[in-house]
């Protein structure tokens, strides 16, 4: 009677165990060639996003193995008045969010064409980050990114370069200025989506920041 009794508890420990495990396990992505299906399923081509844009985005978040299989993009080949972020759900194979987003003071004006991985430089980097937790900050609710490309953002913590709302991202800034405006080298959003985009993507989702930088073509090893 005793060793019944000792037996179920072990087997109520190992299911607990189990369970655990199971619930914070990491999403499965599928294979590349079922990923790279995402593009055309979504109609990414009309939502301005290229196919070698999404392309890069795809192998290199495979490398990161996110907690979360949500993928955000900002393509910075295109100008801060596109809608250039794009936040994708792997598993459900939904474009959940597209809008504009801010680049970096002295990355350039219109177009992000300077980047920088030092601190002070108030510039842009390129490559993938992991998202970590929230925080408040002067810009309201803010997104803690680290940076996982050494040489390009890793120093992405150091310098403060967050996801944040911003009321300098809005249409009707464009229209006075004719362009978004300016960060210190943080992926600035618009206020009122801010939010719903910062849950989405907190605590291990993966950011990718793209631009067709020779430079960061060649050394990225996410790309490969």
């Amino acid at each position: 009677m005793e060793f019944m009794k000792s037996l179920h508890a072990r087997l109520f420990v190992f299911l607990f165990v189990l369970s655990s495990l199971t619930v914070t396990a990491k999403p499965r992505l599928n294979t590349y060639s079922s990923l790279v299906t995402i593009y055309q399923e979504l109609s990414l081509d009309e939502a301005g996003l290229s196919h070698s844009v999404f392309d890069y985005a795809i192998r290199g978040v495979q490398k990161v193995n996110p907690a979360k299989a949500i993928l955000a993009i900002v393509d910075l080949s295109q100008p801060s008045v596109n809608k250039r972020l794009y936040v994708i759900d792997l598993l459900k194979r939904k474009l959940l969010f597209r809008t504009y987003v801010a680049h970096g003071r002295n990355s350039g004006d219109l177009y992000a064409q300077k980047f920088s991985n030092e601190v002070s430089s108030l510039q842009s980097s390129l490559g993938f980050y992991q998202t970590l937790g929230t925080y408040q900050g002067k810009h309201g609710l803010s997104l803690k990114l680290k940076g996982l490309e050494n040489g390009f953002n890793t120093n992405a913590l150091d310098r403060a370069v967050v996801m944040h709302g911003a009321d300098y991202v809005s249409e009707d800034f464009i229209r006075k200025i004719g362009r978004l405006g300016r960060s210190f080298g943080c992926p600035a959003v618009p206020y009122g989506v801010h939010k719903d985009i910062i849950e989405t993507l907190k605590n291990g989702a993966c950011l990718f920041v793209f631009s067709p930088n020779q430079n960061y073509l060649k050394k990225s090893t996410f790309l490969l």
